[in-house]
């Protein structure tokens, strides 16, 4: 017996790949390590992300002793770069900080803070040229959402949004923005806060770097 998985490849992952999906045969009963090994073996040039790579099923996080199931979808997640109101966004446009505000406001909320990163003109003392976003734009906006749960819980009254570019970006232009909401300002505070910092830890969102030195996949490490 047997099982078949469509695994698909993003950022560093796809570049040492070099494909964006394709379909696995397993023997039945195999688990998310028993993919990884075969992955690996089939293709060396992975090896040197192993230590890096997390391994979503169904665009959730899954531990390596998971049984996959015939028909599954595995995505390959390198380190990321970063029933719920509010807006949850990967988009390929220039971003509107008005319509991520916009996304949170209301009569109840008496505090309202947003929070915009822009691409900077320098990195590390180096000049940057661009900045390249790629992003797993199901599993990105679904995780959005459950940052915006996570706040909610533990600052009941709180909106969220967030709304991140994807594509070629130039120093000066916004890649990401974020609004949190609250009845009272220290909660929007903290929810902002909050939602940039888990951003940055889960959400499928890659930032390639280049700069006088060539370009390097941010978050990858030495």
């Amino acid at each position: 017996m047997s099982l078949t998985v469509t695994v698909r490849y993003f950022a560093a992952a796809r570049e040492k790949a070099q494909k964006t999906q394709e379909r696995v045969t397993l023997p039945d009963g195999a688990t998310v390590a028993t993919l990884m090994e075969q992955l690996l073996a089939a293709t060396p040039a992975l090896k040197s992300l192993e230590r890096h790579l997390r391994v979503a099923v169904d665009q959730e996080f899954a531990p390596p002793d998971l049984k996959l199931t015939d028909g599954v979808e595995v995505a390959l997640i390198p380190p990321v770069a970063g029933g719920t109101s509010g807006l949850f966004k990967v988009v390929d446009r220039p971003l509107s900080v008005s319509e991520v505000i916009d996304a949170v406001s209301g009569p109840t909320q008496g505090g309202l803070v947003s929070f915009s990163g822009a691409v900077r003109r320098v990195s590390k003392g180096k000049d940057v040229a661009h900045l390249e976003y790629e992003a797993f734009p199901p599993m990105a906006e679904k995780q959005m959402a459950l940052i915006a749960e996570e706040a909610q819980r533990q600052w009941p009254g709180v909106q969220l949004a967030i709304v991140h570019r994807v594509g070629l970006l130039q120093p000066g232009e916004l890649a990401v923005v974020i609004a949190a909401s609250a009845p009272h300002r220290k909660e929007a505070f903290l929810a902002c806060e909050h939602a940039i910092d888990r951003l940055k830890e889960d959400v499928p969102i890659w930032k390639k770097e280049t700069t006088t030195d060539g370009a390097v996949w941010v978050g990858l490490g030495p």
